[in-house]
């Protein structure tokens, strides 16, 4: 018999209850379409088109994130900096980038911020001209010079580098400030406080928020089709000018990003559980 004052033990969850049924789901879904695939010669031939396009989508994420989390690192020590100036700049180009869309920055820099730049270069180079002998490398640069795969890559680094610093600050702002102390008084400077206690921390922290962020920016490639970048997305506009295989062609779209986002969750969960055990 049990007593007032005993404990019962907490339900635990049933195997079913803990079942990842979703992810069955989703795997289910994957075999069906991908039995589509293998005997119907209509969608084997979309998924190879869309196929072709997953080199540049992977490009503009593998080299825009990297980017903007160099951007936003630079950004949120400039918001947190003791320096008045600093923040100031720092908070004009984050709240400027977060709010506008995405698509209007991407517009901006690839037909006004670009051209602008290469104007500006051309000048230089017409300066150096005479002491250097770059006119033909400098002031013979042309805006058409510069590949639209460039100015997307450097549009979405623009636009998620001012995401990631308010996520960075966050992070920073959220350690208790006697790391820092006990950093300063262990001898380190700033500088090594900085990279050797306060980094490393705040990127544990932040990181399920990161792995978000670079996921938005996955499925944000998408905008470079606006520009005629073929991607995954722009493959499928052009099949579907093509042929009018609309149906087909977006379920094959849908599912290509709905994998590659699922490997990017997978793979930040994986370096998060291993980041907690080599923490503890």
């Amino acid at each position: 018999m049990i007593g007032p004052d005993s404990e019962l033990a907490p339900d635990q969850p049933s195997l079913l209850a803990r079942a990842p049924w979703w992810l069955l789901a989703l795997a289910l879904v994957s075999v069906l379409l991908g039995w589509r695939i293998a005997t119907n010669e209509l969608w084997r031939d979309i998924a190879a088109r869309l196929a072709s396009g997953l080199g540049i989508t992977l490009l503009v994420t593998a080299v825009a994130f990297p980017l903007a989390l160099a951007l936003g690192l630079a950004s949120a020590l400039a918001l947190v900096s003791p320096h008045p100036l600093r923040r100031q700049v720092a908070t004009l180009y984050v709240q400027v980038v977060r709010g506008l869309p995405v698509l209007v920055q991407i517009f901006l820099v690839a037909f006004v911020l670009v051209p602008l730049g290469v104007e500006a270069v051309r000048a230089l180079g017409s300066l150096l001209a005479p002491l250097l002998g770059v006119e033909k490398t400098l002031a013979g640069l042309r805006a058409t010079d510069v590949p639209m795969v460039a100015r997307v890559v450097a549009a979405l680094a623009f636009a998620y580098g001012a995401f990631e610093a308010e996520t960075l600050r966050g992070g920073l702002t959220s350690l208790a400030r006697g790391q820092a102390e006990a950093a300063r008084a262990l001898g380190l400077s700033r500088s090594q406080s900085l990279r050797h206690v306060l980094l490393p921390q705040t990127f544990r922290r932040v990181l399920p928020t990161l792995g978000n962020d670079l996921i938005c920016l996955l499925k944000d490639s998408a905008l470079v089709s606006v520009l005629g970048v073929r991607d995954i997305t722009q493959e499928a506009r052009l099949y579907q000018s093509a042929t009018f295989r609309y149906a087909e062609s977006l379920v094959l779209l849908a599912f290509f990003y709905l994998a590659l986002t699922l490997l990017v969750a997978l793979a930040v969960r994986v370096l998060e559980n291993r980041l907690r055990r080599h923490a503890a």
